[in-house]
């Protein structure tokens, strides 16, 4: 967890008055746009030649923390790069790590998610 607030770090980019410099603190808005249930933020910051026309979020996992694991390029002069990160989460009642590598491209000076490099949920 960064330990921002959420209006100082990922609350301004949801709402428009801030882009995300590096393709982590994309990756960290993207997070906690699940945690708030923002669909809209996340289908505005997927790119569109990979983005689904919809996205049905699910109220009932709840979101507990987010690790990044590691970070490949996607600084404020790269053009792409990638984030690995571990997301804790509670579903039914049971314990889960969503672990993804994430790829990200910037166009016109502003990070997209592009897609999952790979991915595993695990339950426990």
């Amino acid at each position: 967890m960064s330990g921002e607030l959420y209006g100082d770090c990922c609350g301004r980019f949801h709402g428009g008055d801030a882009e995300a410099p590096t393709a982590e603190q994309l990756m960290r808005s993207r997070y906690s746009a699940f945690v708030v249930l923002d669909a809209g933020y996340l289908l505005r910051t997927w790119l569109p030649e990979t983005r689904p026309a919809a996205l049905e979020l699910d109220p009932e996992i709840q979101w507990r923390r987010l690790d990044i694991v590691s970070t490949m390029r996607g600084g404020p002069l790269d053009t792409e790069g990638t984030v690995e990160f571990k997301a804790h989460f509670r579903h039914d009642g049971e314990r889960g790590v969503h672990h993804e590598t994430s790829r990200f491209v910037r166009v016109d000076r502003r990070w997209y998610y592009v897609d999952v490099a790979a991915d595993a949920v695990n339950f426990g």
